[in-house]
């Protein structure tokens, strides 16, 4: 039986109707066919007659009682039972209207799980937010991978970074433990202090080769930046939680919100908080800042002597990282 006609059996107005009235009808189709079967016995006459008008009436009352029975049952249904039916679906669209609604508010579109190498899937999405970006917000360690990011894409944006103070050592530490926790038990804190201190000045140093992918740069330097890496562009906001501390791996989880939600609108005011905070070094690098003009910011902002043999051997190691990244993560480049 169709899905439909098993649903207008069991309907209830329906139910009521054929049980209440199809006893009825049961009832008059047997007398009718008694008395039939009585007429053909009797000889003619007027007690023939009379039983003969009994069954011929009896099954013409039942034959009307049947066709008004389906003619109610169908008007009250449409009376009744298919404006309910309707309100009860529009409640139920409702209903999941919010429920997505509170998971675009709360709950993020995309997790990618920790990882030992770059996730090329996930480096493919963020470049596709990028490419549909305007203005691109990074908050992070280094920012060679923002600066990476833009070399390998072919638009234009207006960049903000928050990155760690090279010449601070409470602004690498923070690294520092995250790191030491997925590394061999023959490498030792100063090994990786080093390390990440020389990643700073990559950063810097990339950021400024990227200049000409944006129409400004600016990056403020502070302290003690937060652990997670913040990436914000127009329509999401991407987490990498360096703060988790049971991290199985060398990329940690990445959470992805999209605009609207309540992360996003967290993250992009705490940025806007931390990026101009007046206890940060801030550097404003255009597409036209010459290179002396960098060292010599580079120099004010860091506190350390930047030399040009030492500026070009930072460019030499970002272009290295840049070419092993875009490998790793399948980005071509």
């Amino acid at each position: 039986m169709p899905a439909e006609a098993k649903g207008l059996r069991k309907n209830p107005v329906q139910e009521i109707f054929w049980t209440r009235t199809g006893l009825l009808l049961l009832i008059l189709v047997v007398v009718s066919g008694l008395a039939m079967v009585l007429s053909a016995n009797l000889d003619p006459g007027v007690g023939k007659n009379l039983v003969t008008a009994l069954s011929t009436g009896t099954l013409v009352s039942a034959i009307v009682g049947f066709g008004q029975t389906l003619i109610t049952a169908t008007a009250t249904q449409r009376a009744m039972l298919t404006p309910l039916v309707e309100e009860s679906r529009q409640a139920l669209r409702d209903l999941a209207d919010e429920y997505r609604s509170m998971n675009r508010e709360f709950f993020p579109t995309h997790v990618f799980e920790p990882t030992a190498e770059p996730n090329p899937a996930f480096n493919r999405l963020m470049m596709q937010d990028l490419q549909r970006t305007r203005q691109y917000l990074f908050r992070g360690f280094s920012g060679r991978h923002a600066a990476a990011r833009l070399l390998l894409s072919r638009s234009e944006w207006e960049f903000r970074g928050v990155v760690a103070d090279p010449g601070n050592a409470s602004g690498i530490s923070g690294r520092a433990r995250y790191l030491i926790r997925h590394s061999p038990a023959d490498v030792d804190a100063d090994t990786i202090q080093a390390r990440l201190h020389e990643e700073t000045r990559i950063g810097l140093v990339g950021l400024y080769l990227a200049r000409s992918r944006c129409s400004r740069m600016e990056v403020t330097v502070i302290s003690d930046p937060p652990l997670d890496r913040l990436e914000i562009f127009d329509d999401s906001v991407w987490v990498t939680l360096y703060s988790d501390a049971h991290a199985p791996a060398a990329y940690p989880r990445t959470l992805r919100f999209s605009e609207g939600s309540f992360i996003y609108n967290m993250e992009r005011a705490e940025f806007g908080r931390i990026s101009v905070s007046r206890h940060a070094q801030h550097l404003v690098i255009t597409p036209d800042l010459t290179r002396q003009e960098f060292i010599a910011r580079f120099e004010k902002i860091t506190s350390s002597r930047l030399t040009e043999e030492q500026f070009l051997e930072l460019n030499s190691k970002f272009y290295d990282f840049l070419r092993e990244f875009s490998v790793t993560a399948e980005l071509g480049g």
